[in-house]
């Protein structure tokens, strides 16, 4: 017999993805350069020159058996390295391979850390809005998704609510900054205030609640926005990382689990990853990626056309009447809808080929997202269709 917890989630797919297979396919009709799809986050600029060099030159000089081989259970210890050595030069935090889990991407890094500190029935605790796949991520470890409802004024984090959720069965919060899809980075306020409260929480429960920060957007922060490191502020935080979105190749599916140095089973906690792989069929990502990365460490793809798109949209969006926060970082904007229904909204927006995401799926109804990391060239031509949909349902 099928399991039915998964045969039940087919009825429940990613909004996103059905949004972009219908941009797709009307892209078929019309032309995709006619469709202005915001729909999915894939990265739009060109992967760093380097990194294409790298790659080259390795599959020319060296060896199938360190290319294309199995790598150990933790990473190549080069590598993990190689990332201690770069998170201690822009962090200041003593970071040594010991603390560095080689994981494929961001959510290879978050399936790892909810099970080093969850048991089945305990609860995480993470901020609305929030990527929705959180959900499948922590529920199907055993473990249960709580969400706090948003701050919909700053998309900071609303500490009275917190306050009330962060119960004794609450073993780790997750925190995203810059955030997917509000676009906001949490100030060094926010996170001092969040350090604050679960250093009380765990004296008073008598065990460790643990900060994991997913942080693939780290790199995407704009012009005179601080974009403060998570785990400089709390001890026992797990940082989630990826390389998909800084150096644009979300393909490739390489990231990291970075325990804090500061944090009593740091060592530990990183052996227990390799255990976990086994669970979870996970067994390292491709040794090639690895070493390639490791020559980029310190590298981006030029991020500077999202800040650009991010400028042209969030203008055009206030004149035309919504109501925006501007965003600090990443590739997505998150104004509200102009109708309380944002799926009714989104659908009524299909008929002008703007292909938008409701916020409902994001824990955040009435809002909606858009993910700018297009052509800037397309971004201009969408206003148009903008305007007209604005003046002829709205006005």
């Amino acid at each position: 017999m099928l399991v039915q917890k998964y045969k039940d989630m087919l009825s429940g797919k990613s909004v996103i993805r059905e949004l972009s297979e219908f941009a797709t396919a009307r892209g078929q009709e019309i032309g995709y350069e006619n469709v202005f799809d915001y729909s999915l986050g894939n990265p739009s600029v060109p992967v760093p020159q380097e990194f294409t060099d790298e790659m080259i030159h390795m599959l020319k000089e060296k060896g199938t058996g360190e290319l294309h081989g199995y790598s150990p259970s933790l990473g190549i210890t080069s590598v993990r390295e190689a990332v201690a050595a770069s998170l201690e030069r822009r962090f200041g935090l003593p970071y040594r391979k010991e603390h560095i889990f080689m994981a494929s991407g961001a959510a290879g890094a978050l399936a790892h850390a909810f099970r080093l500190v969850t048991q089945p029935g305990d609860e995480i605790l993470t901020f609305a809005p929030y990527f929705p796949e959180y959900g499948p991520y922590v529920n199907l470890t055993g473990a249960v998704l709580k969400v706090v409802p948003p701050d919909t004024e700053r998309f900071q984090i609303r500490f009275d609510l917190l306050e009330e959720m962060l119960t004794k069965k609450v073993k780790a919060v997750l925190v995203n900054t810059p955030n997917n899809p509000s676009g906001m980075v949490y100030s060094g306020e926010t996170l001092h205030r969040l350090s604050d409260l679960l250093s009380q929480k765990s004296a008073e429960y008598g065990h460790e609640i643990y900060l994991i920060s997913d942080e693939p957007y780290r790199e995407i922060v704009f012009q005179g926005v601080e974009a403060p490191c998570v785990s400089a502020f709390y001890d026992n935080t797990i940082m989630c990382y990826s390389f998909s979105k800084s150096l644009s190749i979300p393909g490739e599916r390489i990231g990291y689990v970075a325990v804090n140095p500061r944090c009593g089973d740091a060592g530990t906690m990183v052996n227990m990853c390799g255990q976990i792989s086994r669970g979870i069929g996970h067994n390292c990502p491709p040794s090639i990626i690895q070493l390639a990365v490791a020559k980029v460490l310190d590298r981006t793809a030029d991020l500077s056309v999202y800040e650009t798109n991010m400028e042209i949209l969030y203008k055009e969006l206030v004149e035309l009447g919504f109501t925006c926060v501007k965003p600090g970082g990443t590739f997505y904007i998150f104004p509200k809808a102009l109708e309380e229904d944002a799926k009714a909204f989104c659908r009524k927006a299909l008929a002008y080929d703007l292909v938008l995401v409701p916020g409902d799926t994001f824990g955040a109804p009435g809002y909606i997202r858009m993910a700018y990391c297009i052509d800037t060239e397309k971004v201009e031509r969408s206003l148009a269709a903008f305007r007209r949909f604005v003046e002829e349902t709205y006005r």
